[in-house]
């Protein structure tokens, strides 16, 4: 079983978890100022994702703990905004609920298999994913907290209001909906052998008990 070390990678990690309530405060906020810092507060949660990896590599802090903690912190931030956005109308909810759904799932499996001591392999394709969806988050966020700014209400106001159509965030998350399934779908088939190991371990458990 995984033992937590509160070293700076982790703290980073944790930091990315706290910072989500605070960003979603600011975001549903009535006052255009909050809503404006939000988008700090989501910029910073993003250096933080880069930094805690760069800084376990730099300094040697990799450990097992980190690998599942990194993660999971990405789909808290990641999942929280989404699901903020779909009560803004601004994207698609079934493309949302396939992004957590896929990543619930995967959790699931990771969890399940660190408790049970086995490797469950990270797909190469994961922090692509990951940065996708931040980037796409970046977009949208940006272009809402715009609209309350008087520089670019003043400049860009028909442009911000044609870069947030729905029909292109339409799009734009069903790419992202679909690269996370299949990065999804890769996850168990790079670790077919070890769900097949789990499931016969969760059967043979439910037959003694019965």
């Amino acid at each position: 079983m995984m033992s937590f070390t509160f070293s700076p990678p982790n703290q980073l990690t944790l930091l990315r978890i706290v910072l989500t309530p605070v960003f979603l405060a600011f975001l549903f906020s009535s006052d255009a100022v909050l809503r404006q810092l939000s988008l700090l507060v989501f910029f910073i949660a993003l250096l933080t994702d880069w930094y805690d990896g760069w800084v376990a590599r730099r300094w040697g802090y990799v450990s097992r703990w980190g690998k599942f903690f990194d993660p999971l912190a990405d789909k808290v931030v990641t999942s929280a905004t989404l699901v903020a956005f779909i009560y803004l109308d601004l994207v698609p909810g079934w493309t949302v609920w396939v992004i957590i759904g896929r990543d619930i799932l995967v959790t699931f499996f990771r969890t399940y298999s660190e408790l049970k001591g086995k490797a469950f392999d990270t797909s190469k394709l994961a922090k692509t994913k990951t940065f996708m969806q931040f980037i796409a988050i970046f977009y949208i966020l940006f272009l809402y907290v715009a609209r309350d700014i008087g520089f670019f209400k003043a400049n860009y106001a028909s442009a911000i209001e044609m870069l947030l159509d729905y029909s292109l965030l339409y799009s734009l998350m069903v790419v992202i909906a679909l690269f996370t399934l299949w990065t999804g779908i890769m996850y168990i088939i790079d670790n077919w052998k070890t769900i097949r190991e789990l499931y016969s371990f969760a059967f043979r458990i439910r037959e003694s008990e019965q």
